[in-house]
């Protein structure tokens, strides 16, 4: 029979004092990041809006759920292939703007409503597209980054069904963009999503759902007047093996509150 040794002497390799580095770097630089004061408009198709409370609040996370270097070395890959994918369809003849103006120093768009309190920042807004594709601008775009397995479930079924969330934020941003770029409620989003594990893109024109966009709002209005008020809202569940609550970042905290 083998016999298992176990090394108590093992000394980090080269690769792994590296990487120790470079995570803690990543992450100090996190941390010290001013912490958001409003609830962002992407977060609002969030399920449990107690979890959006929490997060809209600052309120710690339990122990051991800050983001990883790892995770965040993630997000930070996620960012890249975004701008990897507005130079290409700008390559492909799509007029797209990321900053107002197309000037480095034009800003990000986007909105703030409910006296600064819920906002948020639109990838980009397509001003024309590629002659033949009957594209009706201006249109929202909005870009993310998925593994293969979400990506194929986004293929196959769309983005309002894979990805709920998505889906809302697309709602809301065109709501609340109609301000400052009329009709781009009036004309279909434009969604991309990367897989991250094979480059595949997959662009889907999504129409405006103002019902969908109406409960976002009026989601997010609840959420900031229970918060001001001292209440909890309810949870997403009734029992704490729930999947979106085994993978929350504050759940021991939520369940060891009254319901």
């Amino acid at each position: 029979m083998a016999v298992l040794t176990l090394d108590f002497n093992h000394t980090p390799s080269f690769a792994d004092r590296v990487n120790e580095a470079v995570d803690a770097a990543i992450t100090a630089e996190n941390v010290a990041r001013t912490t958001r004061d409003y609830l962002g408009g992407s977060r609002l198709g969030h399920a449990c809006e107690r979890a959006l409370q929490f997060e809209f609040t600052a309120t710690p996370k339990d122990e051991g759920q800050d983001f990883s270097g790892q995770v965040l070395r993630i997000f930070a890959i996620g960012h890249e292939l975004e701008d990897l994918a507005i130079r290409w369809l700008r390559g492909a003849g799509f007029d797209l703007y990321t900053q107002k103006g197309n000037r480095p120093d034009g800003g990000q768009f986007g909105f703030s409503v409910a006296g600064g309190r819920i906002r948020g920042h639109v990838d980009g807004i397509i001003a024309a597209g590629p002659e033949g594709f009957g594209l009706a601008v201006p249109a929202l775009w909005e870009c993310k980054t998925m593994n293969a397995k979400n990506w194929r479930a986004c293929v196959k079924d769309g983005v309002a069904k894979s990805k709920p969330v998505y889906a809302a934020q697309i709602a809301v941003y065109q709501a609340y963009m109609e301000a400052q770029v009329p009709g781009i409620s009036a004309n279909p989003a434009m969604f991309t999503a990367i897989n991250k594990d094979t480059a595949e893109l997959y662009h889907e024109q999504v129409p405006f759902d103002a019902e969908l966009a109406q409960r976002m709002s009026d989601r997010g209005v609840r959420i900031l007047r229970a918060t001001d008020a001292g209440e909890l809202l309810p949870r997403v569940a009734a029992n704490r093996d729930f999947f979106e609550c085994r993978f929350c970042a504050w759940a021991e905290r939520c369940w060891g509150l009254p319901a």
